[in-house]
């Protein structure tokens, strides 16, 4: 398994910048990785693949366990508390325990059918989207009704394929990724959407389609669809000037 990686060191900035370091780490080979979280309990990742089922791998890659859900396919997967929320792209979620029991049965967000790519649940429990085909970022209530939502074609430089999200526990900035049909980059955004940040992920990887972050150790992860790889980065957020890099959050002992 190859291991490779990345330090990404956004600019201190309150408008896009581009990454001011770069330097790779590791990256793991796995199948189609489309939308991923990191969970703290077993140290690994939750991995959706578009298939009818989602994989906890631990960070070398080694598979821990699959579990179901009651929809098609799973496209979009995110930890809620100490369980899992998945969504399978055509405006369907559902809550599961980790062992893939349902907590409830599926439910509809509020709009009808809903490209959703990913999901991330926010400190105050809104489920926090990334939409492709129309192209929007929005903010649902944990019963799936529209709290808020941007067209992010209308920002500078546009999101045009948005793909997987991440939430940063210690600063509540987004982290969302566009494809290679958009830019290739990461994007990040402040609590209230607000763009802060680009990086370029070009030199690192065609096509990503999902995003996890470690907060425990400054670790991202980035999931690429051309090679099928998952890659790991270093990770510094914007921060306002003169501001201090948050501590790195509370995480297991396995790693």
């Amino acid at each position: 398994m190859g291991r490779l990686g990345l330090v990404i060191c956004m600019g201190l900035l309150a408008t896009p910048s581009a990454a001011l370091e770069l330097k790779l780490t590791e990256s793991y080979r796995l199948n189609r990785p489309a939308s991923l979280d990191y969970d703290p309990t077993f140290c690994g990742l939750w991995i959706a693949n578009e298939g009818p089922e989602a994989v906890l791998v631990t960070l070398a890659g080694e598979e821990l366990r699959r579990i179901r859900a009651d929809l098609s396919r799973i496209k979009a997967i995110a930890l809620e508390k100490d369980h899992l929320i998945v969504g399978d792209g055509y405006g369907r979620m559902q809550r599961l325990t980790k062992d893939g029991a349902p907590l409830g049965p599926p439910f509809p967000v509020e709009g009808g059918y809903s490209d959703i790519e990913g999901v991330a649940v926010a400190a105050d429990g809104m489920l926090v989207t990334v939409e492709d085909d129309p192209e929007r970022l929005t903010w649902f209530t944990p019963d799936g009704a529209i709290a808020r939502r941007i067209d992010t074609t209308r920002l500078d430089p546009p999101l045009m394929e948005p793909q997987g999200i991440a939430i940063d526990p210690r600063t509540g900035h987004l982290l969302i990724v566009d494809d290679r049909e958009g830019t290739n980059a990461l994007y990040e955004f402040s609590p209230e959407g607000a763009l802060l940040a680009t990086a370029s992920l070009w030199e690192y990887g065609s096509d990503p389609e999902g995003i996890a972050i470690r907060p425990g150790s400054n670790q991202l992860f980035i999931a690429f669809d051309e090679g099928a790889s998952i890659a790991s980065f270093d990770y510094v957020p914007t921060l306002p000037e003169g501001a201090e890099l948050p501590p790195p959050g509370a995480d297991c002992m396995m790693f």
